[in-house]
């Protein structure tokens, strides 16, 4: 099933423009998000040809199946309920049936858990993008090598250091691990590689040091420490930023950079707007698409705010969220027989016109 598909069969049910040309953020050079609701045919629905969303390639035009649509909407889905709540203007398609689906079914006390809870994934990962601005990984990744300390004179040496002052080779050493030490190893040396050691580091990938059997009556040089808790933390580290770069838009990256504040300020301002809706469907049981503090929001996405004052203003309206929900009117959930009742008829009414 494709969209042009659902054109040529007449299977849409509703159509709008979404996004940020709908909320009323929109640059000269914002994209153009389509949305929409299709009813499968009777034969598909009742065989083996079921689909429950169709999409293009890039993902800006995203048609549900009803069944699907209605179903997120008892999820109190922030992107599918402001599809009730279209501002006119923005809508290019509406089936007479599609109106009998009302915002007032739906909205319910879920909408801390999806809208604000939402908004608060938004703002980790703006602290996460955060952190990894201010602190970048080196491409040329670490080996353990640089993890391993030894023990000298009652002072803890790096190990690369502790080596080159002596000028010994790290594949001419052995390891014996220490009973009841955790991460501790003997350290012995063998300047003729007449021993068969196998090094404290067996090649470049490796994630352990390398234990090697050691000969009766050779003697340590040393007691070396291995921090393999901050060995992982840093391959951890590792991969999520590199992953980050590889995946990053490049675009808006450099935005972020230009204005200089170290948070992805688009995806802030969107941040914002979530709390917003959640804070007015709790207090006042209206959910607003076209956002009336436009302004207020744009000025987030130029970066004209400092990141923690952003994180402040976050903190102190999710309180005022979790007081607006304790205080609010709303149901904990929509009234799930008068959802599948609605979809029920809905869909009976669709096939009978259909007939």
């Amino acid at each position: 099933m494709t969209i042009d598909e659902l054109r040529l069969r007449q299977l849409i049910l509703f159509e709008c423009i979404s996004g940020s040309r709908a909320y009323g953020l929109e640059l000269p050079h914002s994209d153009t998000d389509i949305k929409g609701v299709f009813v499968l045919p009777e034969e598909d629905f009742y065989g083996l040809q079921t689909v429950e969303q169709v999409n293009n390639e890039s993902n800006d035009i995203v048609f549900y199946e009803l069944g699907r649509f209605i179903e997120l909407l008892y999820k109190n889905n922030p992107n599918l309920l402001e599809m009730l709540n279209t501002p006119e203007d923005k809508v290019l398609y509406c089936h007479p049936l599609f109106r009998s689906i009302k915002a007032e079914l739906f909205l319910s006390k879920k909408c801390k858990d999806s809208f604000a809870g939402y908004a608060m994934t938004q703002i980790r990962k703006a602290r996460g993008l955060n952190k990894k601005i201010r602190n970048p990984v080196e491409k040329e990744r670490k080996s353990i090598l640089q993890f391993c300390y030894v023990v000298d004179n009652q002072a803890s040496v790096p190990l690369l250091y502790w080596l080159e002052q002596r000028g010994i080779l790290q594949e001419k050493c052995g390891l014996a691990k220490l009973s009841h030490m955790r991460d501790m190893y003997s350290l012995f040396y063998d300047k003729d590689s007449s021993l068969g050691f196998k090094g404290i580091l067996r090649n470049e990938k490796a994630n352990e040091v390398a234990l090697s059997s050691i000969p009766k009556g050779v003697k340590a040089i040393a007691y070396l420490s291995f921090n393999k808790d901050g060995y992982s933390k840093y391959c951890r580290d590792y991969r999520d930023y590199w992953e980050w770069v590889d995946k990053r838009n490049e675009s808006r990256y450099q935005n972020t950079l230009t204005h200089g504040k170290n948070y992805d300020a688009k995806n802030m301002m969107h941040t914002f707007r979530l709390l917003d809706m959640a804070e007015e469907i709790l207090s006042r049981g209206e959910l607003l698409v076209r956002r009336p503090n436009r302004e207020a929001l744009l000025a987030i996405r130029r970066g004209a705010f400092e990141y923690e004052e952003l994180i402040r203003r976050a903190e102190q309206q999710l309180l005022r969220i979790e007081q607006a929900y304790k205080d609010s009117s709303l149901p904990e959930q929509p009234d799930f027989a008068q959802v599948n009742q609605l979809l029920y008829t809905l869909r009976k009414a669709w096939y009978r016109s259909k007939a």
